[in-house]
């Protein structure tokens, strides 16, 4: 983002609710990371698909309000000249981590540098309540969204290869970790 777009985030309130499904675009999976464990470390290969494909989450059907001035969760929202770009939701974890439970960025703005303003916003919560580090997960499938993390200095902690046994196109769901020092 340039500095001088209008580029501002937000806390979620009553207001903007109506905006936090705005960021649920469409995102493509070009590829699956496929990890290892080796003398108890983690490390990964990513393995190209053939073909791309797009994929989207469903809209999430929450009660919003439990994510307005609370001490132990919030939602943030980016906005660009008044329109929602992003989010961010997070929660307090009982590991003492903050737990990103969702960021979604507009496809017109993935790049531009709104995901990392999320995630420092995440940051300096977390550190405001004491705690030691961020968590999140996602599917070995969403190679864009791992290498983004891994961008942003998160770690790879684990994986579980039966969360999403229900899901034919998912084999493992990867968490990623990062610690502050």
């Amino acid at each position: 983002m340039d500095n001088d777009s209008n580029l501002f985030i937000a806390p979620l309130n009553n207001d903007l609710i109506a905006d936090i499904n705005m960021t649920n675009d469409y995102f493509k999976l070009s590829g699956r990371v496929i990890p290892s464990l080796q003398s108890g470390k983690w490390s990964y290969q990513e393995v190209l698909f053939d073909e791309p494909r797009e994929t989207r989450f469903p809209d999430d059907k929450l009660d919003w309000s439990e994510y307005i001035n609370q001490e132990d969760k919030t939602l943030f929202l980016a906005y660009l000249n008044n329109t929602c770009i992003g989010q961010i939701r997070i929660i307090k974890d009982w590991n003492h981590f903050c737990y990103i439970e969702n960021i979604a960025i507009k496809k017109d703005y993935r790049g531009s540098g709104v995901g990392k303003l999320l995630l420092k916003k995440a940051e300096e919560w977390a550190k405001q309540r004491n705690l030691i580090g961020m968590s999140l997960e996602t599917q070995d499938d969403n190679l864009g969204a791992c290498r983004f993390y891994v961008k942003q200095r998160f770690t790879l902690g684990g994986v579980d290869t039966l969360k999403q046994s229900y899901n034919p196109n998912i084999e493992t769901t990867l968490y990623w970790y990062k610690i502050f020092r």
